[in-house]
């Protein structure tokens, strides 16, 4: 503003004394605006910055005064573009209907029950409740990386899908990476996770390869970010191949199922019903997505 005051002045030269000074009072005044509105826009406070970047904070960082612009263009989020699907195994209501999960479905090998009702601590604490809790938060922080999230299903307080239908909904979703979330129900004296990866059998023949190649990003990330260790009574060094699981068997997306830990064990049990620890393995969760998809 201060420019455009000058050249209109040099337009003018000769005018009568009070235009001059009447001129040269306007133009105080419009300085006076332009450095309040300097001063109004300021950087974003320290606290607002960490609660954009809070996993569990699914509102949009707050935008500077000057409109965004202040910083020039906006940082591009990291999962921009993608699809994230999730599978929360089990239901919080499965065990109110029996004869639905007893139905029989086609699993790309045998034919299986629609589901089951997951396992539950010894104090009663269910798997799906900690499925769903941990399919939460992970949602929370993929949704902030700015993927698009699929899961198969929107509560703890219904009865299914059939693990065929699970399948299906990520399949048609055209998801970049998926994880079946779960908790085991070992023996008491057992503990720790086991990466459960698939077998070709005809529709995920194309996702072997890559799933197999996240599968070692979970382990990984779950070693690194999560108090889990690897299990000592399931499967090899925190993984084994499953041939006999529909939504491994049926997958045509890169997929694996995780099986957090072991609910029948007392130390892996107070750790699985953690909140704390319930977000620490969401972010295991995501950190193994973020390195899957950008090819690391």
């Amino acid at each position: 503003m201060a420019d455009r005051y000058r050249r209109t002045q040099g337009g003018h030269a000769g005018r009568h004394l009070i235009q001059v000074l009447a001129a040269a009072a306007a133009a105080g005044l419009a300085l006076a605006a332009c450095g309040a509105g300097a001063g109004a826009a300021g950087p974003a406070s320290p606290g607002t910055a960490r609660a954009a970047a809070s996993p569990q904070s699914t509102a949009a960082p707050t935008a500077s005064a000057g409109g965004g612009r202040t910083g020039g263009a906006p940082k591009a989020k990291l999962l921009a573009g993608k699809v994230v699907g999730i599978d929360p195994g089990h239901n919080g209501l499965n065990n109110t209907d029996p004869a639905y999960l007893a139905r029989q479905i086609w699993n790309g090998r045998e034919l299986e029950d629609c589901d089951t009702t997951g396992t539950e601590t010894d104090g009663g604490y269910t798997e799906a409740q900690f499925n769903f809790n941990v399919a939460t938060y992970l949602r929370a922080g993929l949704r902030h990386e700015g993927a698009r999230v699929v899961m198969t299903r929107p509560s703890n307080h219904g009865v299914g899908p059939c693990v065929d239908r699970r399948a299906q909904i990520l399949n048609l979703a055209h998801a970049n990476v998926a994880i079946d979330i779960h908790a085991d129900g070992g023996p008491s004296w057992g503990r720790g996770f086991t990466v459960l990866e698939p077998v070709a059998d005809g529709p995920n023949d194309k996702m072997i390869a890559a799933s197999e190649r996240f599968g070692s990003d979970v382990r990984s990330a779950f070693l690194a970010h999560t108090p889990m260790g690897i299990s000592d009574y399931y499967g090899h060094d925190g993984l084994i191949f499953r041939d006999d699981l529909a939504g491994l068997n049926l997958t045509t997306v890169p997929k694996v199922l995780i099986e957090c830990g072991n609910m029948r064990n007392a130390a892996d049990a107070a750790l699985l019903t953690s909140a704390s620890v319930q977000r620490r393995i969401a972010r295991a969760l995501e950190a193994a997505i973020n390195r899957f998809l950008a090819g690391r």
